[in-house]
């Protein structure tokens, strides 16, 4: 097999695919180099074909290797282990605008596995991963309806940037990445620091240019190197009777989708089923017979669904499509956390506690695009109760991806660490879940914080947007509805999934999911203000709550912070941290020193933080001349007594400045161990310190 490439020149250096060098055992196989940075994405199809399958077995497994950046990896075991979390959200980055494209009747498991294996730190890794993923599958011999690009767009200095570089993506106001098709895009997620919904149209249409060129480029490797399809494997079997159980379940089937209560419906669907199986009973013998039945039933409920939407505009739980589920908010639900927090919309609802710790808790990475550390951490959990099943309580996918969309959407308001010297951990338990529940953690997260004490910029709330579409003739979006806050059934058989967080003043997360050949921008307009309007709903619901931050609870850690001369460090941690070590244990401190002389102290106690403070501040402080010190009694000798002012030093305060009168005996008015008043007369030419006693009436002065 020959080798073939094909390359657009992107920014500062060239984007360039490559096939048939690498790889050649698999069904597809991509080289991907973008500057430093290069991606080999593979596509295998199992030998087994399963006949009649609905769904698309298809496992994105995007990887790095630390070997990618020079480095090895931390720890005892010196290999990749488990996925990071960056690599399983940069895998769902790929999966998503991928998966719709393949065709459920293929019937082989299908797995892509684009690795990292070359960082340059300035590249970013994940949309070249997008590229290489459906470059492979282009070329491969999997039908596949590609090719599918991404692109991230940043916004600098008034300005769209297509794939900024990391330190642009850093400075930037905005960041958002979208995936899609020549015909438009598919996928779209990101953050951002309040910015308007203009501006984020405004990035949409920017980014669709350069997905539409990378398609293109695609296609030429296509023409070079691309495969023969497979055969599809369709299913030549139809259900039996199908007009006629059609005909006896619809109307059925319309008054159990429109109960009251997602496990009222839920139970009620299955009773029309379970009564129309036992019905034909003989004829569903057959489990392909049994397949179709099932998927019959899911047709009418997806019928009904946007058929009431369409022409009556109400929705299966009775709202009109732009009305919000009922809204509760109760912050301090829980007695000994520093900050909770239960917010609830319609069946959807979210346990949110805030927890603050040190510098020592933050949350570090070590991976390839280098040693970093958050001070904001959100986890997201699902446990199956949530939607009344048993099941095993992990971390998935979904816990991952759903919890770094809520923690994106609240970072650009919570306070940096200069303003607010703690770690925050917000953990979201999904209590229930019937639609959008990373958007209700992102406002359980809000409440929690504040019930916690955190002083956020301003309060965030999300929500979930859909959209119902019917074709008018030639025009694919003849007739359709968008939907405010959409519950779990309407986001299974709608056309689009759309999560917005924000404040009152702008966007911080956007989330996207088409399941359509894209949208029109009369569209997302149409849909972004109605967001925005009820993202204005439910934080006024919020503040009604609570609107500022509480005092922070007496549990919380006690944080003081101060500035020392850099000279002093050493003299603070003392030879093998003696003197700090000494410090911490006597206060029941923790005392952290930055190289710039910040010192922070942390402390359960609010009078023992002050204490080390005062400690800190003693040793680390040059002695002045004219000051009056509360100094102890070391040493008495015949001729005075030695006196600590300061932790470590000393001075000697002469028996002729004990007293105004004749003293015989140091020890007729000193004990060892004694706290007086001295003061400072000088500091001699060999650095020693001169102190006279203090009475009463000059100490007063």
């Amino acid at each position: 097999m020959s080798v073939e490439r094909v390359t657009y020149r992107l920014g500062d250096a060239d984007l360039i695919l490559e096939t048939g060098k690498i790889g050649k055992q698999a069904n597809g196989c991509v080289y991907a180099q973008w500057g430093g940075a290069a991606i080999i994405a593979t596509i295998c199809a199992s030998s087994a074909v399963t006949e009649g399958q609905d769904f698309v077995p298809v496992t994105v497994e995007y990887n790095e290797k630390f070997y990618a950046a020079g480095k090895i990896p931390g720890g005892f075991v010196k290999r990749e282990g488990r996925p990071k979390d960056k690599e399983i959200l940069v895998s769902r980055l790929i999966d998503r605008p991928m998966r719709p494209l393949f065709e459920p009747s293929f019937g082989h498991e299908l797995q892509i596995v684009p690795t990292c294996v070359s960082c340059d730190g300035v590249h970013t890794q994940d949309i070249l991963a997008v590229i290489a993923a459906s470059a492979a599958t282009c070329i491969s011999d999997i039908p596949f309806h590609g090719p599918v690009a991404a692109c991230r767009v940043g916004y600098l200095n008034g300005e769209y940037i297509i794939n900024p570089t990391f330190e642009q993506i850093e400075k930037g106001e905005l960041e958002i990445v979208v995936a899609g098709t020549k015909d438009g895009f598919t996928m779209v997620e990101g953050g951002a620091n309040e910015v308007s919904e203009e501006l984020m149209l405004g990035a949409l249409e920017k980014a669709q240019g350069f997905i539409t060129d990378m398609c293109l480029l695609q296609e030429e490797l296509v023409q070079k190197a691309g495969k023969e399809k497979l055969p599809l494997n369709p299913l030549d079997v139809t259900l039996d009777n199908a007009e006629a159980i059609e005909a006896e379940a619809t109307p059925l089937l319309k008054e159990a989708c429109f109960q009251d209560g997602k496990m009222n419906r839920g139970k009620a669907i299955a009773q029309v089923q379970k009564d129309l199986a036992a019905k034909y009973a003989e004829q569903l013998a057959d489990p392909i017979q049994a397949k179709l039945f099932c998927n019959l039933m899911d047709d009418i409920q997806y019928k009904l669904l946007r058929k009431s939407i369409l022409d009556d505009g109400v929705r299966i739980d009775g709202r009109k499509t732009d009305e919000i589920r009922p809204i509760t908010c109760e912050v301090n639900v829980l007695p000994t956390p520093h900050g909770s927090a239960l917010f609830t919309r319609g069946e959807t609802q979210s346990l949110a506690v805030c927890t603050l710790g040190t510098a020592m808790d933050e949350q570090s990475y070590d991976d390839i695009d280098g040693d970093r550390s958050e001070h904001f951490i959100l986890h997201y959990n699902f446990p199956p109760y949530s939607v009344g099943e048993t099941g095993k309580l992990t971390t998935g996918r979904r816990e991952i991806g759903h919890g770094n969309l809520a923690r994106r959407s609240l970072a650009a308001m919570v306070p940096s660490r200069e303003e607010f010297p703690y770690t925050i951990r917000v953990v979201s338990e999904i209590m229930e879940s019937n639609g959008s529940s990373s958007q209700a953690s992102t406002c359980g997260g809000t409440l929690c914080m504040l019930a916690a004490g955190v002083p956020m910029k301003k309060m965030v709330a999300g929500i979930a947007m859909g959209l119902i579409t019917e074709p008018e003739g030639d025009n694919p979006y003849g007739r359709y509805k968008i939907l405010s806050d959409i519950l779990g059934e309407e986001d299974h058989l709608g056309d689009m999934d759309f999560k917005v967080a924000g404040t009152k003043d702008g966007i911080t997360g956007f989330q996207m999911d088409i399941k359509i050949a894209g949208v029109t921008t009369e569209i997302m307009k149409k849909a972004m203000e109605q967001a925005r309007q009820g993202r204005l709903h439910i934080l006024s619901i919020m503040e009604k709550c609570i609107d500022k931050p509480a005092p922070l609870a007496k549990n919380a850690p006690q944080i003081l912070t101060m500035k020392i001369p850099v000279d002093k460090i050493g003299a603070l941690i003392g030879p093998g941290g003696k003197n700090v070590k000494a410090l911490c244990s006597q206060y029941d401190v923790t005392i952290n020193t930055d190289d710039d002389g910040t010192v922070t102290i942390y402390s359960k106690n609010g009078e023992k933080a002050e204490a080390a403070k005062k400690a800190v501040k003693g040793i680390t402080e040059d002695p002045e001349v004219g000051t009056i010190y509360q100094g102890t009694v070391k040493r008495i000798m015949d001729f005075g007594a030695f006196v600590e002012i300061l932790p470590g030093k000393e001075g000697l305060c002469h028996i002729s400045k004990l007293s105004r009168q004749r003293v015989n005996k140091v020890t007729d008015v000193l004990t060892e161990g004694q706290v007086i008043p001295v003061k400072l007369l000088e500091v001699d030419k060999q650095g020693r310190l001169n102190l006279s006693y203090v009475d009463a009436l000059e100490e007063k002065k």
